[in-house]
């Protein structure tokens, strides 16, 4: 059974790339980038503990669409062709209320492994 509250406003941003989750004490936009990498599939987190696969190269992934999944979550499916987490509403209340301290241990476990949030994308200055 779900403790967390249920959001009262679910909006999906597609130009910005974000999800906005209101409940009752507020909102809280989370990129495509930090759901992808914070995916509750098995792909990402692994058969077990310590199994978890770091996601690289999500900068710019997109969510293409939101499918309920009963009264208990809800399926994003992103526009790299991952669609197998099922994010409870727990899941995604946590995500959101501890977003900033989650954010921090994937950045840091990137510069660990030496890998990047881009995929080896190179950014060009025009200007």
């Amino acid at each position: 059974m779900s403790t967390a509250p249920l959001p009262t406003q679910i909006k999906l941003h597609k130009r910005s790339r974000t999800l906005e989750l209101s409940y009752p004490e507020g909102s809280y936009e989370l990129t495509a980038e930090y759901l992808r990498v914070h995916s509750p599939s098995a792909e990402v987190r692994g058969h077990g503990i310590g199994n978890g696969v770091l996601q690289t190269g999500k900068k710019l992934v997109g969510i293409k669409e939101l499918v309920p999944s009963g009264n208990y979550a809800l399926k994003i499916v992103f526009d790299d062709g991952h669609d197998s987490g099922i994010y409870t509403w727990d899941c995604l209340y946590d995500l959101a209320t501890n977003h900033d301290h989650y954010w921090q241990l994937y950045l840091q476990k990137l510069a660990e492994a030496g890998a990047n949030r881009d995929g080896g994308l190179i950014a060009i200055d025009r200007g």
